[in-house]
């Protein structure tokens, strides 16, 4: 069976003469479409029609066009136009900078800024950490990208990046109260990236870098956590590992095996892959086997052209195991997918060890069918919303930066980010865990809160806190 899609949501207006159409005849073309109606708006009443909203969602976007002309076709009604709801959402953007003061009066302005401000430029100039206190720092995260791995469609430059970055600076202040930036950046250059960063720094609490491409990410992180002193967080790296390590640390209890004693199939060994591995390491698991599209990465190979891979080969592979992805994927326990979709049929799986735990995480397609993995594994993950155990990013990264902002940290650490993923393990109570239910939900209330106080607490410890926050 194929993956289905998850759907498209379009918008029509319409106009509809009261004596001539019924709403069961708009429904049942929809549904002659395979379509869905969500929703019947109504914009304007007029004397003979009324002027309303039909929101749908069709299987293809390609089945709107043949909807419309039915639609058309049908006596009394009149379609004014077509939206697809996506594109609605994203008219003018999706933020704007509010402010947190108002100035309604004079006295107002000469505090929010001159001859008032003096004193707090005066403050900061002889005292620097305090630009947390009195400015927009303590909260301020910049989303920084190149446009060089946007989601899974690639190098599409800065401009195309922007509503996702957008997206995310919604995410970081709906779900954990983060004001958050898109710098998108019109350079691929790595040296070019680096000196952005550092000279926009003085602004912000933390960078979340996004959507860079490996393996020049790896260069641009590590450049950056060396020159700032607020903390560097790649999501696509660490968010990823954290996210991961957490449904799989709930998918063991489930199939009752220890998380150390795993045996681990890791596929593609880029940003995702490699961050994730080595959270898996730092967790404990220690027989994990990368795979690229030639095979299995060999233990101790040297890639001269890839650094990575490289420093990769010399902390996984402990036995040395060879050859393709199903000759290593015997006897596993697990397997990982963090690279393209179809490179395994259901069945391949079968060659596993029993009760074995699948994350096939690729987006639109995953690697695996999951409807056809369920036949061969009693845990599957995947990256999308349409099947059960979502792993989402969105899951760690406002809690981690809230956690983070509020300690006023220097870095984010292994420790933070293995504090991260227990934590929102946990957020799954013991008598909640089932198959279909390893990972909470984007909208558990409780998530941004657990991982906001483990990585803060983590911080604590680990010696990169400015301030302790009180909860603690």
């Amino acid at each position: 069976m194929g993956v289905p899609s998850p759907g498209v949501q379009f918008v029509l207006r319409m106009t509809l003469k009261r004596e001539q159409v019924e709403f069961s005849q708009l429904l049942h073309a929809v549904e002659r479409h395979g379509g869905d109606v969500i929703a019947l708006d109504l914009v304007r009443s007029e004397e003979d029609t009324t002027v309303r909203d039909l929101t749908i969602t069709l299987p293809q976007a390609d089945e709107m066009g043949h909807l419309e002309l039915e639609l058309r076709s049908l006596p009394g009604v009149e379609v004014e136009y077509v939206s697809d709801r996506t594109f609605l959402m994203h008219l003018g953007g999706k933020i704007a900078v509010e402010p947190r003061v108002q100035v309604k009066n004079r006295e107002d302005l000469s505090h929010v800024y001159t001859p008032g401000v003096a004193k707090i430029v005066q403050a900061i100039a002889d005292d620097p950490s305090k630009a947390f206190q009195l400015t927009a720092k303590r909260n301020m995260v910049a989303i920084v990208t190149d446009g060089t791995a946007i989601l899974g469609l690639g190098h599409l430059g800065p401009l195309a990046a922007i509503p996702v970055m957008e997206g995310k600076a919604v995410l970081f202040k709906s779900l954990a109260g983060v004001d958050a930036f898109p710098i998108c950046l019109d350079t691929t250059d790595v040296d070019e990236i680096v000196e952005t960063v550092v000279r926009i720094a003085p602004m912000f609490g933390g960078i979340n870098l996004e959507d860079i491409s490996a393996p020049r990410c790896f260069e641009v992180e590590q450049r950056l956590m060396e020159r700032l002193d607020i903390p560097v967080f790649h999501d696509d790296q660490h968010g990823t590992a954290a996210v991961i390590l957490a449904a799989l640390i709930n998918a063991a209890r489930v199939v009752g095996k220890e998380l150390q004693g795993l045996r681990v199939v890791v596929s593609g060994v880029g940003a995702a892959g490699t961050a994730t591995t080595e959270l898996l390491l730092g967790a404990g698991i220690t027989d994990i086997v990368g795979c690229d599209k030639e095979g299995a990465i060999p233990h101790g190979q040297v890639y001269p052209d890839r650094p990575s891979w490289t420093r990769y080969a010399r902390m996984t592979n402990p036995a040395n195991r060879v050859g393709s992805l199903k000759d290593v994927l015997v006897g596993a326990d697990v397997f990982i997918g963090l690279s393209t979709g179809h490179v395994l049929e259901p069945e391949d799986l079968k060659i596993m060890n029993r009760d074995p735990i699948v994350f096939a995480m690729a987006n639109p397609v995953p690697e695996v069918d999951p409807d056809g993995a369920h036949a061969y594994a009693r845990v599957v993950a995947t990256g999308r919303s349409d099947y059960p155990n979502q792993v989402n990013n969105v899951l760690i990264f406002p809690g981690l930066f809230r956690g983070v902002l509020d300690t006023r940290a220097r870095s984010v650490t292994t420790g933070m980010k293995l504090a991260a993923a227990r934590a929102l393990a946990q957020v799954v109570e013991a008598d909640e865990l089932a198959f279909d239910y390893i990972i909470p939900s984007v909208f558990n209330r409780r998530v941004v809160d657990a991982v906001a106080s483990a990585v803060a607490r983590a911080a604590d410890a680990e010696g990169v806190a400015r301030r302790v926050p009180a909860r603690l």
